[in-house]
C-alpha cells in the first residue's frame, strides 16, 4: 500500500524520514510517497484533505482533529525551540502591536503563541519563513516571527531578538513546547494507523542511531546551508518526543489546546485526538 508523506524540507523533516521512504527499515509492506513543501503549505493541503500522512503546526492540527488523528512518533517538540519575534532595533510594545509583523503563515504554531503573545498584535504579514528576514531588514515590516533554522542566523545578519515565544511559553506552564506533529486520515483502518506509527518511531530511531546514514538525504534538502547550522537544527527540533510522546509531550499538546480553546483562538476540537 502506497501512503502519501508530507514533510517540509527543513533538516528535522528530512533526517527523520529518510529511512522509512528509502527502505532502511521494516517498513511493514507499506511505501510512502513524498510530498515535500513548506510548512504552511501543507498545512493548507491538510486543509484541502488530500494527503495521507503530513506534517502539520499543532495549531491547524487544532482545526482538522475530525479529519486526522495525531501519531505519537514524529513530532517536533522540546525546550529552549520556539520561534523569535526579531526586528532590525529594539522595539517597544506599542511598536511590536502596531506592527506590522511578518509570520510564517495564519495556521503555524509560531502564529498561534504570538497571539497568545501579544494578543493586541494584529497586524500581521503572511510570508515564507526562508524570506522573513530579508522582509524585516528591507524595512518592509517592523518585525519578523522566525522558525526552523533562522533561529541560528538572525543575530549574524544585524537583527535583534525582541521575544522568544518558547521562553514565554515554558515559563507559563511549565511544559515543552509544540510546534508541529505528525498526523495521519482518520479513516485509515486502526491496524493501519498503528503500523504507520510503528514505522515512524522505526525511522526516528534509526536516524538517532545511524546519523550519518540519513545525512545525505538531509543536504540534499537543505540547500546552502553550513553543516553546523544543519546539525544545529536537527538538535534543536529532533529530541526524545519525536521518537515518543509520551504522558508529558501528550500532556503538552492537550494543555496548548485546551489554552488556545479558552482564548477562543481556535474552535471547539475534538479532544480525542491521537491515534488509538
Amino acid at each position: 500500500m502506497t501512503l502519501s508523506l508530507g514533510f517540509s524540507p527543513c533538516p528535522n523533516d528530512t533526517f527523520i524520514f529518510d529511512a522509512m521512504l528509502h527502505g532502511k527499515i521494516d517498513t511493514e509492506g507499506l511505501r510512502f510517497e513524498p510530498v515535500i513543501a513548506d510548512v504552511e503549505a501543507l498545512n493548507q493541503r491538510a486543509f484541502a484533505g488530500n494527503i495521507d500522512i503530513t506534517k502539520l503546526s499543532y495549531h491547524a492540527f487544532a482545526y482538522l482533529t475530525h479529519r486526522y488523528a495525531l501519531l505519537d512518533a514524529g513530532s517536533a517538540l522540546g525546550n529552549n525551540c520556539g520561534p523569535l519575534l526579531v526586528a532590525r532595533e529594539p522595539l517597544d510594545a506599542a511598536a511590536i502591536d502596531k506592527g506590522p509583523i511578518a509570520i510564517p503563515g495564519k495556521m503555524t504554531t509560531a502564529n498561534f503563541l504570538l497571539s497568545l503573545a501579544c494578543p493586541a498584535a494584529q497586524n500581521k504579514v503572511e510570508t515564507l519563513f526562508s524570506d522573513i528576514e530579508e522582509a524585516v531588514l528591507r524595512g518592509e515590516v517592523a518585525a519578523g516571527l522566525i522558525i526552523h533554522e533562522n533561529r541560528f542566523t538572525y543575530a549574524q545578519k544585524g537583527l535583534v531578538k525582541l521575544m522568544d515565544l518558547g521562553e514565554y511559553w515554558e515559563r507559563s506552564t511549565g511544559l515543552p513546547i509544540p510546534l508541529g506533529g505528525i498526523v495521519l486520515r482518520r479513516d485509515l483502518e486502526a491496524d493501519l494507523q498503528r503500523a504507520v506509527n510503528r514505522v515512524m518511531r522505526r525511522s526516528v530511531e534509526y536516524a538517532f542511531a545511524q546519523p550519518e546514514a540519513v545525512l545525505p538525504f538531509v543536504r540534499a534538502h537543505a540547500q546552502s546551508m553550513e553543516d553546523a547550522v544543519m546539525q544545529a537544527h536537527i538538535g534543536l527540533y529532533v529530541t526524545d518526543f519525536t521518537a515518543d510522546l509520551g504522558p508529558r509531550g501528550r500532556e503538552a499538546v492537550a494543555q496548548m489546546f485546551r489554552i488556545a480553546r479558552a482564548k477562543q483562538i481556535i474552535p471547539d476540537y475534538n479532544t480525542d485526538f491521537f491515534i488509538n
